[in-house]
């Protein structure tokens, strides 16, 4: 399988299987992670994502032999972009697992996740101009939204990629580890977030990704309407009680 998709409680994981290919993402590989999120997506039990490629590098992005005969195109589906995945508005959180270099579209992927983990020899960076192609897969568009104008703007015109630890000191990831750790560290950061209930998380998760966006009036409006949804709920009630109660709140399952 391209992507395989496994479960680990209330965690999915995929995982890009081309290590051959250093994970490069074709028309069958996006059409996999599409179909494999559409599965995620209406599975309620499956609560958070992590995402993460096969053998030593997370994802050299779109196939280069692909592209060479004009095929760039296959790489994106309808509903999901590049990848399957970078355009898509996922209701779930997704968690990289940077097992290795995350360059071109591979960064791309990451940009489009919501947490990253990473390798200590984990790279990141969006390549394009040295090969006189376009970064189209989102990363112009996220990343001066997640460092500074600056360090955006050296990253896309020379080429050049930036390590995990500087990657941490930026702000693009979560958490550093050695390479052998990277997996068990993103699916324990998974498991805290699962352990919520759905929709505190879920309507938390869609504040910060759509409000981010809007402006001041509007992201309030939008943080009333979640809120009150979320309020209405007896997860809600049992977790204030709990706290008063100083006791752990008993959740559905």
């Amino acid at each position: 399988m391209l992507v395989e998709h496994e479960r680990r409680g209330s965690v999915a994981i995929l995982t890009i299987n081309r290590p051959e290919a250093r994970n490069a993402i074709n028309g069958d590989v996006a059409r996999a992670m599409e179909a494999a999120l559409d599965d995620i997506e209406h599975d309620d039990d499956a609560r958070v994502v992590v995402l993460t490629g096969r053998g030593s590098v997370f994802s050299a992005g779109a196939d280069l032999k692909m592209v060479a005969r004009g095929g760039g195109l296959e790489a994106m589906t309808e509903r999901g972009g590049f990848a399957g995945l970078v355009s898509r508005n996922f209701p779930k959180p997704i968690i990289a697992a940077v097992n290795g270099p995350a360059v071109a579209g591979g960064f791309e992927i990451v940009l489009a996740c919501d947490m990253v983990v990473a390798a200590e020899h984990a790279v990141f960076g969006i390549p394009e101009v040295v090969r006189g192609l376009f970064a189209a897969g989102g990363g112009l568009v996220r990343l001066p939204k997640r460092v500074a104008l600056p360090l955006a703007m050296e990253l896309a015109l020379t080429g050049d990629t930036i390590d995990a630890s500087r990657a941490y000191t930026v702000g693009l990831v979560n958490r550093v580890v050695q390479a052998d750790a990277v997996l068990d560290e993103a699916l324990r950061l998974a498991g805290r977030i699962a352990q919520h209930p759905r929709l505190a998380v879920r309507n938390a998760h869609r504040m910060i990704r759509e409000g981010h966006d809007l402006d001041e009036a509007s992201a309030w409006e939008m943080s009333r309407d979640l809120s009150i949804e979320v309020f209405r709920q007896p997860e809600s009630i049992e977790g204030a009680a709990a706290f008063s109660e100083k006791r752990a709140p008993a959740w559905d399952a």
